[in-house]
């Protein structure tokens, strides 16, 4: 039982779910500056459907990659079979369905445009998930969550605006850390990720100076909402938390001639779940700012 529950949970990727799940209810509270609860909810189980069943495709289609990279995941996929599709099509009906029920034209688009880029991403032959394109598809799935509340809400600020360019940017670099952990099962099978076509060890130092790059757009979404405190010391101590892990693994990093292939691949994949993470607090930080905004409680 508890292995079938993991196992649809990875099949579902439930922690980016709950991750994005949250970026819609903080993006909410941040552009109606008040707490609408039922509103923010909804939207979230729209986003939330949504990448469930994108996610799933991919997970069905990425099955033969996954034997290298999380072979749990694929035992469990592979166990599924064609049930697997049918899975991400009732997330993805319940999805659409749930923004129908809206009557607003660009929710409704933005979510049609969201569930094709899922099948571009993961269907053959397009499959854009083996190419250098993979970064900017992942920019939507941070981007439109952003643009389906600002739709909803028809702001479209440029605090709101600066809000959907941090959340697409963070999802594209992620989807980068994804290639670092899935290096060799990509390698082997011909993909032409970024981090295949730099090589390793420049692809995770692009991917490293892209994360700190981030930093200042950060600040900045902070300060047009002038987020609270909170928001300040989170940021602070995750960027803290990712330069100590740098400086740890400084020699391996640094001097990566000397180290064999198979360490260096090993901290790809420790960086890449660190960065999940760090985006998972980051984003749950930016939601609790959001809401201490509006309602700053002890705070």
């Amino acid at each position: 039982m508890f292995r079938d529950l993991k196992g649809f949970a990875q099949f579902i990727s439930i922690e980016r779910g709950l991750m994005l799940f949250m970026i819609s209810v903080g993006a909410t509270f941040l552009t109606v500056k008040s707490l609408a609860w039922s509103n923010a909810i909804y939207l979230g189980l729209i986003v939330f459907c949504g990448w469930s069943g994108v996610d799933a495709i991919n997970n069905v289609f990425d099955v033969d990659l996954d034997v290298t990279s999380d072979p749990f995941r694929a035992e469990y996929t592979k166990k599924l079979g064609k049930f697997g599709l049918f899975i991400a099509t009732v997330f993805s009906a319940v999805s659409l369905g749930l923004g129908f029920i809206t009557m607003i034209p660009l929710v409704i688009l933005f979510i049609m445009i969201g569930i094709p880029f899922g099948v571009l991403y993961s269907v053959p032959p397009f499959r854009l998930r083996k190419t250098a394109y993979k970064p900017l598809v992942n920019f939507t799935v941070g981007a439109i969550p952003i643009l389906i509340v600002a739709a909803f809400f028809d702001i479209f600020s440029v605090n709101v605006v600066t809000l959907v360019l941090l959340i697409g940017i963070t999802t594209a670099i992620n989807s980068l850390w994804e290639d670092m952990a899935d290096y060799a099962s990509d390698f082997t099978n011909g993909a032409r990720t970024v981090p295949i076509m730099l090589g390793f060890r420049r692809g995770l130092f692009v991917t490293l100076i892209l994360g700190y790059c981030l930093i200042p757009l950060m600040i900045l979404v902070g300060m047009l909402f002038q987020l609270h405190l909170v928001y300040y010391f989170v940021l602070f101590a995750l960027t803290f938390f990712v330069s100590l892990r740098l400086y740890q693994n400084r020699f391996t990093l640094f001097r990566s001639y000397k180290t064999d292939t198979k360490r260096l691949l090993e901290l790809g994949e420790i960086l890449a779940k660190d960065f999940v993470i760090v985006a998972i607090i980051y984003t749950l930080s930016l939601m609790l700012s959001g809401y201490l905004k509006i309602s700053p409680f002890l705070f």
